[in-house]
């Protein structure tokens, strides 16, 4: 009779890299949550506020409450850019933006929620969290060798967190990708006004949102994977970029160049 306790069946090992973490790149209002692409180290770290508790009932022993927790993250990530813009991805641009001088206040906070991210299975739905946060960033591999560009990101909690139910949708879910913009047919965009966009690329079903110049789209309706039709916001004329957020993450810009 071997001496190792039997796991309950249907169980499995936990690994270190099941965990994901999204930075808000969006506004409060409209809140668009860019998965954090290459990382590793991640590193949640819970702590409680306490308390001194203490009366002469404990008998001189230590007594303390907890009143509050906090949460800070730690991880580290690879640092891609846009050959042709020389921009790091934008959950990177995100977090060194608010390591700034001019970030002071409001805008030195960033938002982010973490979760359990399994290779395969259910994904936990009480592991994930939601919290606001400053940053600190240290650059690493700074030798000579041409080693890969990694950022070391610590994220230290502002207030308390909030638990949240478990986004992860799935590794079969993929970042949505335009292709291009281009005016809306003149069956849905009479006399061809320029009013309404037709958007085209890959996995843009679930789209939560459509941004055109950073402004928020209140009215598309996702036709299939490959097609969105959009109605512009008010704006004047000129060249301006879509882009496209679905649960999975935020698209790389595409331009368009609009009437008013």
């Amino acid at each position: 009779m071997g001496s190792t306790v039997p796991l309950p069946a249907g169980t499995t090992l936990g690994k270190s890299f099941e965990y994901g973490i999204d930075i808000n790149v969006g506004t409060l209002a409209a809140k668009v949550w860019q998965p954090f692409r290459r990382i590793s180290g991640f590193q949640p770290s819970p702590t409680p506020t306490t308390q001194d508790a203490q009366t002469y009932d404990d008998l001189g022993a230590a007594n303390v409450d907890v009143t509050g927790w906090s949460i800070s993250h730690a991880f580290n990530a690879q640092v891609n850019r846009s050959v042709t813009t020389g921009l790091y991805l934008p959950e990177v641009e995100a977090v060194l933006a608010r390591t700034n001088p001019d970030a002071k206040g409001e805008s030195a906070v960033i938002e982010a929620r973490w979760y359990h991210k399994p290779e395969s299975g259910a994904a936990n739905p009480n592991d994930a969290g939601q919290g606001f946060f400053t940053v600190a960033t240290t650059r690493q591999n700074s030798g000579p060798n041409g080693e890969i560009e990694v950022l070391s990101v610590t994220l230290t909690g502002k207030g308390t967190y909030d638990k949240i139910a478990n986004p992860f949708a799935g590794w079969a879910v993929t970042t949505p990708s335009i292709s291009s913009v281009s005016a809306a047919s003149p069956a849905v965009n009479p006399a061809g006004t320029g009013k309404q966009i037709t958007i085209t690329g890959t996995n843009l079903t679930g789209a939560t949102a459509v941004t055109v110049k950073a402004i928020a789209v209140t009215s598309f309706a996702v036709i299939s994977s490959t097609t969105i039709v959009a109605v512009l916001p008010t704006d004047t004329a000129g060249t301006v970029p879509v882009v496209v957020t679905t649960p999975a993450g935020v698209s790389a810009a595409v331009n368009y160049t609009r009437a008013a």
